[in-house]
């Protein structure tokens, strides 16, 4: 059994804390409102029935972005810095943590074999079904995948599958998109 070394809501976090790093408290609110944004438009969407999703996504990078602006109007911060928030050092060793909890853990089951530890993203995979009339929506799904192609290929499998949530119809791929963490950045 793999090891993650980030979980989805870890990877949406993380993200917060390196977008955040630098920027002034007006900076952050202006963060924030758009998060707030970002999340009310994928409340308002259809909604993915697995997890992560694009409201699951939005909601925690909201959350992160409101505690970093109430961590910042607390201290009296000038600038965030993660070197000032306690709560960063926590999260690393929680997550330090669940790493070595799940790989003693997979080590012990797998009777020894060595553990692999797994760097994922998420991806946001838009399809379209291949007999669409003019103007429906395209089915979006969020993939934590490896890669690019494996996201490609693990969305293929979801939405050909016999019993899946797509057998209905049959869909083509039209965009595959990284999410999280932050296209460009370093992972």
């Amino acid at each position: 059994m793999p090891v993650y070394e980030y979980h989805p809501d870890e990877l949406a976090w993380s993200t917060v804390v390196r977008r955040a790093t630098g920027l002034t408290l007006s900076e952050v609110e202006e963060q924030l409102r758009a998060a707030q944004d970002r999340e009310d438009l994928a409340r308002a969407a259809p909604q993915e029935p697995r997890k992560p999703s694009e409201l699951d996504i939005a909601s925690c990078q909201r959350l992160e972005w409101a505690r970093t602006e109430h961590l910042m109007t607390q201290q009296r911060m000038a600038v965030y810095s993660p070197d000032e928030d306690r709560r960063v050092a926590r999260r690393e060793e929680q997550r330090a943590q669940r790493k070595a909890v799940e790989a003693a853990w997979s080590q012990q089951s797998d009777g020894g074999l060595p553990v692999e530890v797994r760097r994922h993203r998420i991806y946001r995979i838009t399809a379209r079904p291949t007999t669409a009339p003019a103007g429906e929506e395209a089915l979006v799904r969020h993939i934590f995948a490896a890669s690019t192609g494996a996201a490609v290929e693990h969305a293929r499998a979801m939405f050909g599958r016999p019993g899946g949530i797509c057998q209905d119809r049959e869909y083509r791929i039209i965009s595959v998109e990284q999410v999280l963490p932050e296209p460009g950045e370093f992972f």
